[in-house]
């Protein structure tokens, strides 16, 4: 038990080497009662605080270990958290993706202002100088980081939503039930991308992480009420969708504009 002197002569790099050490660890159980901080394991292993961070941040993308800003790493009981399994062909919530997969979904709102965006409004075919509410979320599922949400709504639809508590409810399920507005439609775009730095530091991964880059633009009836952009971690989420006499889904043109961030 214990740690292993780590090879600092032309051998691997010190934070591979450390990752494997505490995998070791972990799998002697070495850590069930409480995982090291990042201060510890630097004493412990003689390396400075990047390196361990290097190695916490892939053992963080394997699923291993919950290493959130300002909290003491832990491991994850149980191994890797299963995916949430999201179905795209109709209109989904995902808030109730991660609640029906047993976890609990909160958010952390990180901006919900008035604002005016030309091009936005635009892709809502109004006029560029129509205002609008900015929801600017970050997902978790059971407390640890899933995605990162933009949304803008015409203000007019939208201005009952000011002031609620969105912590711990589906933004859909607030739109109809305080503006009565009901989102049953709308078109999606989703593609494969990495997370830059910016994106990596909200969600809890390293950069360069795989992520789902998610486009929508959601109406309610003939109207579109809706344009949003998601980031989702990519080992957290999956997609499916039916085909066949079940179901259909027409694609959305791959030229269609992507928003700016």
């Amino acid at each position: 038990m214990g740690p292993r002197a780590l090879e600092r002569a032309g051998g691997r790099p010190l934070w591979s080497q450390l990752q494997d050490d505490l995998l070791r660890r972990i799998r002697a159980h070495e850590f069930d009662s409480s995982f090291p901080g990042e201060l510890a394991l630097t004493e412990e292993y003689a390396v400075s605080r990047h390196t361990v961070r290097q190695a916490l941040g892939q053992l963080r993308a394997d699923g291993i270990v919950v290493a959130e800003r300002g909290r003491p790493p832990r491991l994850v009981r149980g191994g890797p958290p299963r995916a949430i399994d999201q179905p795209v062909d109709e209109v989904y919530s995902l808030f109730a993706s991660v609640e029906e997969s047993g976890r609990t979904q909160t958010s952390t709102v990180r901006r919900l202002d008035r604002v005016a965006d030309g091009v936005v409004a635009t892709r809502l075919g109004l006029e560029e100088s129509t205002p609008l509410l900015l929801l600017e979320r970050l997902r978790l599922a059971d407390d640890e980081p899933l995605a990162w949400d933009r949304v803008w709504l015409p203000w007019e639809l939208a201005e009952p939503l000011v002031g609620i508590d969105l912590t711990r409810t589906g933004l859909y399920a607030e739109l109809a039930a305080r503006a009565g507005v009901h989102v049953d439609g709308g078109r999606e775009r989703i593609h494969a991308d990495v997370a830059d730095s910016g994106a990596a530091r909200l969600l809890g991964v390293t950069p360069g992480a795989p992520i789902f880059e998610i486009d929508r633009l959601g109406s309610s009836g003939d109207r579109a009420v809706e344009w949003r952009h998601t980031t989702v971690r990519a080992d957290r989420f999956c997609l499916s969708a039916t085909f066949g006499s079940r179901g259909s889904s027409t694609p959305w043109a791959l030229e269609q504009a992507r928003p700016a961030h």
